[in-house]
């Protein structure tokens, strides 16, 4: 997992190639004023969801990870909490959808927490379980922009 901004000092040269890419259509973009749905950037390699949606409290969110993609999630107004912890092989499966390369898992264990504003961009790995959309102070709309990356271009 890795956490930062858009607004940071350059590392991000440091990122393999189709990651540069994703930060660089994230940072060319004001997602503000786009309408919601799939951008595509690199086809089906490369693309970016754009969505509105309401935070949950933290127990109505619902731990997920993804085998064939890297989630590149960015905060474009608002702000979110999300969960975080290692995909440590042992946790059980509540649901699976292949198609939409979309795990959730029933629970997790030794979760942290961090807070995503506006400019802020949590990139999330197959190892890395996540739980997107939770309230942070209070429950709002945010607008948030996934950037799908396939693994198999890392």
């Amino acid at each position: 997992m890795i956490s930062s901004s858009i607004y940071a000092k350059d590392v991000v040269s440091t990122y393999p190639k189709a990651i540069q890419t994703a930060l660089e259509y994230l940072k060319a973009n004001d997602f503000t004023k786009m309408e919601t749905g799939v951008y595509e950037i690199q086809g089906k390699d490369i693309y970016a969801q754009v969505m509105d949606c309401v935070t949950k409290p933290v127990e109505e969110g619902k731990p997920e990870v993804h085998e064939k993609y890297v989630d590149v999630q960015f905060v474009a107004s608002g702000k979110e909490k999300l969960g975080f912890t290692p995909d440590t092989g042992k946790y059980e499966v509540a649901e699976r959808f292949d198609e939409r390369d979309l795990i959730f898992y029933k629970s997790v264990e030794d979760e942290g927490y961090l807070e995503a504003r506006p400019g802020s961009y949590n990139i999330f790995f197959p190892g890395d379980v996540h739980k997107p959309g939770l309230i942070s102070g209070e429950s709002m709309t945010i607008r948030k922009v996934v950037v799908k990356v396939s693994v198999a271009l890392l």
